[in-house]
């Protein structure tokens, strides 16, 4: 009688004494890896439709981190629960838990000594000589962010160069000339003949 002996042979690939982690096993679970890439499709296409927003502005993040002491960069978002806690949730993890009344005393005493970035400033006056140019009827050009000037003009025509410096807003009708200063923007303008717009 005619015995057979079966024999399993390993395949070339394995080596004896050598871990395997679950990323180089040949027998990764599928289901997994395609939730995975399901999970980052859908997170893809709702950020490309309806994008997030910061809710916190980086004088926010100043301002939060000048209260609880900590880098303005590890400030992620803040929120009030129940009308009585603000909690602030920190980039590494972690939350802290503040009463509402004492962190709203605080903002508004850390709001009245931190000085305003050259940032803001800017974004302060861009607002300002956008609202003004629209009582007038007049559209700036590009701004100089450095030195805040940029010219103004009426349908096409230059009214002259608006900007703002250490003594506050000025005018001028011509690139070279005397600047006429005033409070804000919407008198400057003024300052250079041009007439508000009137509705219709």
């Amino acid at each position: 009688m005619t015995q057979s002996v079966c024999t399993h042979q390993a395949p070339s690939s394995f080596k004896l004494n050598q871990i395997v982690t679950f990323e180089d096993a040949p027998f990764k679970d599928e289901q997994a890896i395609a939730q995975a890439e399901l999970y980052n499709h859908l997170e893809t296409q709702a950020e490309a439709v309806a994008p997030t927003q910061d809710p916190l502005t980086s004088r926010d993040r100043r301002i939060i981190g000048e209260i609880i002491e900590v880098q303005p960069e590890s400030v992620r978002t803040i929120w009030i629960e129940g009308g009585i806690t603000v909690w602030v949730q920190l980039v590494g993890g972690g939350r802290l838990p503040f009463d509402r009344n004492w962190f709203a005393t605080r903002v508004a005493e850390v709001k009245a000594t931190l000085p305003e970035t050259a940032r803001e400033r800017n974004q302060r006056l861009e607002s300002e000589l956008k609202e003004a140019c629209t009582v007038f009827g007049l559209y700036h050009g590009e701004i100089d962010y450095l030195v805040f000037s940029t010219k103004v003009y009426r349908q096409g025509k230059l009214v002259g160069f608006v900007g703002w410096d250490e003594e506050g807003w000025y005018a001028r009708p011509r690139q070279y000339g005397v600047n006429r200063v005033a409070a804000s923007a919407k008198q400057v303008i003024g300052l250079l003949g041009v007439r508000a717009t009137v509705a219709a």
